[in-house]
């Protein structure tokens, strides 16, 4: 172990090895080694220890709630706050994330197994079902989505592409996680009430469901009803105390274990399971089950599923880390943090665990009780480790209801973002109309369809955007360098015959015809103006030609010396001939177009002699938009236009260059550096377009403006 320097002998590669790449090998792909080196035991060991011990009893907690969520026995939710958190100690880079279940990921798994072993009728056909009964079908389905999910993250972090998750935007995801949040809460309703609903899977499944819910609502258990209200409203209450006065209280006080503990304890003691018929638990398996092997099968059946599942478990995961590097002042890795969360799912599917993310509340728990490192989420791992090998016993008389009404209670953040509908419409609206499309999408289509059709919508809106800019005009604000929309501002200086056009966007094949109408809408269009120049200016030949009109001298100017009046030839002519610039060589004098012609002809007025085009904005250009540009810019010039590009990024300038795009009328010389070099070029080039005109006819000079520098 020399060196991994690459080295060229005769023309054949060497690669070596040298300590210190293989140091940094080990580093990128085991970051505990990072961060373990510089852990300070005196300071950080017994926060983590604090935090490790409340962390893990929410997360046992919400290992049995999440797990109805996805249709499997609740201890199964214990082997997924376990596995995937011993995995992320080692490669993950984030140091307060609690790893383990995630509500939106366990519905999304409840839906692919609800599809594949329903609860009514025949499990779907698929080998390896053989001999197993309902619950050991759906753990195999659940580990096996799990596995593929878990491949598909692996690939992509090995592959580097963790920016794939910067399409899913803010406001992508709260619809998608308040959708969610109502598929979640209709989920739990049964337990709620205590009645027996079928799981149903695919569109409008949502509608489906609570049909069935109202049409047995008059069957519900009573005592369901009653522990449920009552374990919601004080849960409630002490959260709410819990954020009020989180800078006072040393540690959030766990009133949702507190009040299982409280549930346990009165259900044992009055026997709810036999003088009631509520639903419990039930019996808890003491240790871990042996590892499964994924069925192949499986893989074939829930591809379309698994791939959204890997994405929302990463980009949630990764927001939530993001957050709590910035506020603590450390770095993730999008690419590493991908490649932890796929081995993670793959080791801990292989030991019936399902999809493993992080829960908001959970990850909040290892924060704010002084959580340090992931030496808390391991220790939380522990925790979950005793319960399933020791003390799950004592969870058997455990009502469902109780873990039912934790869920649901804990949908307060994400049903509350229905509120941001308001605030998005007032400020954004495509960015509404994403949330709301996604949303609706979701509750009613699925999670999987709804992300994909948000997805869609958003990506639409972006490409529309882009292809629909807003436009501006600008103009100088008095006595600065400054230019700014005209729209905005009251007192500015516009000089006469000059406007400066500003594009907001790159220009590329989508909306070069967008810019070249704006464009017209600005001034003028070009390409008319100039076809009516060149057939005036045929027609004036026709006319000198046939001696109906001459030109005098003395006069500088045109007689007709026909005594009949002069109509308009019949066009000759082709279009192209008419686009080409005018051509003054076989006439007398140049003609004026903005002054009194001949023979009655008529041509539009052109009261613009410069246009400034600000590419401040302009990221790139394409071909398509490079050739659009080009044709806009000529048309411009044989108008006798002047033409000025401001503030063009030198890579756009050096494509310009690489593609001929200059020629006898397009010349680099319209390229200025800053907008206020150009205006002040204008100026001096045409002293002119300082005079004003007002209704009365006059004309005043009107004061230059002061410009700095």
């Amino acid at each position: 172990t020399d060196s991994l320097n690459e080295g060229n002998v005769n023309g054949i590669y060497i690669f070596q090895c040298d300590a210190k790449r293989a140091k940094n090998a080990a580093l990128s792909l085991l970051p505990v080694i990072g961060w373990i080196r510089i852990y300070r035991i005196k300071e950080w060991l017994f926060s983590d220890i604090v935090s490790g011990v409340s962390t893990g009893l929410v997360a046992v907690l919400q290992g049995l709630a999440y797990c109805l969520l996805a249709s499997l026995p609740p201890w199964y939710g214990l082997f997924s706050a376990f596995f995937p958190v011993v995995i992320y100690f080692f490669l993950g880079t984030s140091r307060h994330i609690s790893v383990g279940p995630f509500p939106v990921l366990c519905l999304m798994i409840g839906s692919v197994v609800t599809r594949l072993v329903p609860d009514d009728g025949p499990a779907a056909n698929i080998t390896g079902f053989e001999g197993l009964t309902r619950d050991e079908q759906r753990v195999l389905v659940a580990s096996s989505v799990t596995f593929l999910a878990g491949i598909m993250q692996l690939a992509m972090g090995v592959l580097q592409v963790g920016f794939v998750v910067m399409y899913l935007s803010d406001t992508l995801v709260s619809g998608f996680t308040t959708a969610a949040a109502v598929h979640i809460l209709v989920s739990q309703l049964k337990f709620v009430l205590g009645l027996v609903v079928p799981g149903i899977s695919g569109p409008l499944a949502l509608i489906y469901t609570l049909e069935i819910i109202f049409n047995k609502i008059t069957s519900s258990n009573v005592c369901d009803i009653v522990i449920s209200l009552v374990i919601m409203v004080v849960v409630f209450i002490v959260k709410e105390l819990n954020d009020r006065f989180k800078s006072k209280l040393p540690v959030p006080i766990p009133i949702e274990v507190i009040m299982t503990v409280i549930a346990c304890g009165v259900s044992y003691a009055f026997d709810f399971r036999t003088r009631f018929g509520i639903d419990v638990v039930g019996h808890i398996p003491k240790g871990y089950e042996p590892p499964v092997a994924p069925n192949l099968q499986i893989f074939q059946e829930t591809a379309v599923e698994a791939f959204p599942m890997a994405i929302v478990g990463f980009a949630v995961a990764f927001s939530v880390a993001k957050v709590y590097s910035v506020k603590h002042d450390y770095t993730i890795d999008g690419n590493q943090e991908l490649i932890a969360f796929g081995v993670s799912n793959i080791f801990g599917a292989s030991f019936k665990s399902f999809a493993a993310s992080t829960a908001l509340s959970r990850s909040a728990v290892q924060e704010s009780t002084g959580g340090k490192t992931q030496v808390a989420g391991l220790l939380s791992a522990i925790m979950v480790m005793i319960v399933t090998l020791a003390i799950g016993f004592l969870l058997d008389p455990l009502p469902k209801s109780v873990l039912g009404a934790v869920v649901i209670v804990n949908l307060k953040g994400m049903l509350m973002q229905f509120r941001e509908i308001p605030y998005l419409w007032k400020k954004d609206k495509p960015d509404c109309v994403v949330w709301f499309t996604t949303c609706t999408a979701s509750i009613l289509l699925g999670l999987d369809l709804g992300l994909a059709v948000g997805l869609g919508v958003e990506l639409i809106s972006v490409v529309l955007r882009a292809q629909f800019p807003r436009c501006s005009v600008l103009a100088n604000i008095k006595g600065t360098e400054i230019y700014k929309d005209r729209k905005d501002y009251m007192d500015i200086y516009e000089p006469e015959g000059v406007k400066i056009f500003r594009i907001p966007s790159p220009i590329f094949f989508a909306n070069i015809e967008f810019f070249r109408s704006k464009l017209v809408e600005v001034g003028f269009n070009p390409l008319r103006v100039l076809r009516k120049r060149n057939k005036a200016l045929r027609m004036i030949r026709k006319l000198l030609k046939k001696g109906d009109l001459m030109f005098l001298r003395l006069q500088k100017g045109f007689l007709n010396t026909s005594f009949q009046p002069i109509k308009e030839l019949e066009d000759e002519s082709n279009m192209e001939e008419l686009d080409q610039p005018t051509d003054f060589k076989d006439l007398p004098v140049r003609i004026d177009w903005n002054g009194e012609l001949p023979a009655n002809i008529v041509v539009p007025r052109v009261d613009l002699h410069s246009l400034v085009l600000d590419f401040a904005a302009v990221s790139f250009l394409d071909i398509s938009a490079l050739k659009g540009l080009k044709m806009a810019l000529r048309e411009l010039i044989r108008v006798e236009v002047e033409v000025y590009i401001v503030a063009c990024d030198p890579y756009i300038l050096e494509k310009l260059h690489d593609c001929c795009f200059f020629d006898d009328e397009v010349q680099p010389s319209m390229f200025f550096l800053t907008l206020h070099d150009a205006m002040l070029h204008i100026l001096e080039k045409h002293p002119e377009s300082t005079e004003k005109k007002f209704d009365n006819g006059k004309v005043r000079k009107a004061r230059l403006p002061t410009f700095i520098g």
